[in-house]
């Protein structure tokens, strides 16, 4: 049957289980939104570019599967490229749509021209530019294949206008899934001999492609051996934090004991963390390329093992296919070292306990994260963040339950915890979705406050008022002591702002008012602002900038 370009794509993305597209529209791919009018897909409507390349880029990471975003050509290629990099550094499958000129206009500077591969080359997997209706079904099978083998990633195709006016055979293939990359047994018997001969392990767990089954499988791992086990920079939610076995975060304000463990260990398991700048601290806590630990490091891609650290054992495998084999190691006598990994738990529960500072003018953010402690189920809350110090108490002192429950951007990338609250709550409707953001991190997206009640996806945005750019001003006052510039903020009134779009909003100056309004926040079943003011003094949980 022959159809025209645009029902060929809406055609191949409901023959991949696509259920929800992110998108603003665009003049340049008008035949897909047509289509989409008569589909079983669901398209969200989003109000910049950016929120929607971020919402599709949580959504891939809630489900597994890539999440897809269609924008227009030209600036809205350029304003989704933040939801590209976001999808590069989190290594989330990921399809971005892009409307592009005539082919026949090509290299011309036509209106809105944009060369997408010199734009996404260096961020995306691959690139695709379909010449004409009849590529459209081959491009969109590798664009899924690829956004999800191996390390998943991001992957852009552009739609020439003639390609999605013109007609051609609608055959679409079939779903595809990813290939499992298993350990081969050499190398698990390899890991059991190097635990059998270790007195100072430790797990860190990081990336992509797992499932709630594989942190049950690594959770079981870890009790068999008696291991401590941390997690990557905001990929805590891999191993839940009431768990004995669990001893921290290894990200930005990492504990002291956590970073002198690693430090001292002599064989760290990394799952999937490729160990970067951040977790890395700087890249001091392991020797580049030499690290003074025994390293263990299992990644899926190949290419991975040994660019940056030469490790002791190299394991190429995906982590839900390492982690069930993980489980079937058995110990052959009880681990030496069961009683520091109470020790890790221990240090763990005592560094996370927050510590409430007398600021009686102010919303003390300590207090908001004790409240919500008890507040939330910590099992089905997702909380989500953008970048910002304000994150660092959410990081710190929230206890996440497991597998499911955060969505954060390792590239540090402001304006990204709305977005990914209404992609997260848009997925899952009965569970409580919190997002944290800074009032500079709200104004990078808040406008899709508007995709939020469009679609009723009931968040509960906390936006810590603290009128300024706070990491920068932290960073300002340490290297240009007395000199600070262009980090203060005139902010709106957050809850007058919000209550125009419709949310529910209320402004809350004082900790003792803050459970009220949170229980009204998601009492109101609707989306909710609350605007915090805080200490603007008060700049990490244990700095102040006076």
């Amino acid at each position: 049957m022959r159809l025209a370009g645009g029902e060929i794509v809406v055609k191949a993305l409901e023959a991949q289980g696509v259920d929800r597209v992110f998108c603003t529209p665009g003049e340049s791919y008008l035949p897909v939104l047509d289509a989409l009018l008569g589909s079983v897909i669901e398209t969200v409507v989003c109000r910049q570019e950016g929120g929607a390349a971020m919402m599709a880029e949580a959504d891939g990471k809630l489900t597994g599967r890539p999440g897809i975003a269609f924008v227009t050509r030209g600036p809205g290629a350029t304003n989704a490229a933040s939801g590209i990099h976001v999808a590069s550094h989190d290594q989330t499958p990921m399809i971005l749509f892009v409307g592009q000129v005539p082919s026949r206009f090509r290299g011309r500077g036509a209106f809105q021209e944009v060369d997408y591969d010199r734009l996404f080359g260096g961020m995306a997997k691959a690139v695709f530019e379909a010449a004409e209706a009849a590529e459209l079904p081959d491009l969109i099978e590798q664009a899924f294949a690829i956004a999800m083998e191996g390390a998943p990633g991001p992957v852009v195709v552009a739609l020439p206008e003639n390609a999605l006016s013109g007609e051609a055979d609608g055959d679409v293939p079939a779903r595809i899934d990813p290939a499992p990359v298993p350990p081969s047994p050499h190398a698990m018997d390899e890991l059991r001999r190097l635990l059998e001969a270790a007195e100072r392990p430790v797990v860190i767990l990081g990336g992509s492609r797992w499932t709630s089954a594989a942190a049950i499988d690594i959770r079981a791992f870890a009790e068999r051996w008696s291991l401590p086990v941390a997690c990557s920079f905001r990929r805590q939610m891999l191993f839940a934090h009431d768990h004995r076995n669990y001893a921290g975060d290894v990200g930005l304000g990492i504990s002291p004991k956590l970073k002198t463990r690693i430090a001292e260990a002599d064989l760290v398991l990394a799952v999937g963390a490729r160990l970067g700048e951040v977790p890395s601290q700087g890249y001091t806590l392991f020797d580049v390329p030499e690290p003074r630990q025994s390293l263990v490091q299992v990644l899926v891609d190949a290419g991975e093992l040994g660019r940056l650290y030469t490790p002791k054992l190299a394991i190429h495998g995906d982590p839900v296919s390492f982690a069930a084999a993980a489980a079937d190691l058995a110990p052959s006598a009880t681990p030496r070292w069961a009683a520091e990994t109470q020790a890790a738990h221990r240090d763990y529960l005592e560094w996370s306990e927050p510590r409430l500072a007398q600021t009686p003018d102010f919303v003390d953010m300590s207090a908001v994260m004790a409240h919500l402690r008890g507040a939330l189920p910590a099992d089905a809350a997702i909380l989500t963040n953008g970048a910002g110090n304000y994150a660092s108490w959410l990081h710190r002192f929230h206890r996440f339950g497991g597998y499911g429950t955060q969505l954060a951007p390792t590239s540090g990338s402001m304006g990204y915890g709305l977005p990914a609250a209404i992609a997260a709550k848009l997925r899952h409707p009965d569970r409580p979705v919190i997002c944290f953001a800074g009032d500079g991190c709200f104004q990078m997206t808040g406008q899709e406050l508007g995709t939020a009640c469009q679609t009723g996806a009931a968040v509960v945005v906390l936006i810590a008022d603290n009128g300024q750019y706070g990491t920068i001003r932290m960073h300002q006052e340490q290297r240009y002591p007395g000199r600070v510039s262009s980090t203060g903020l005139v902010n709106p009134d957050f809850a007058a702002l919000a209550a125009s779009y419709g949310a529910f909003a209320t402004t809350v100056s004082r900790s003792s008012d803050f459970p009220a309004a949170f229980a009204a926040a998601l009492a109101s079943g609707r989306p909710a602002v609350l605007h915090l003011k805080t200490d603007p003094r008060q700049i990490t949980p244990a700095r102040r900038l006076d």
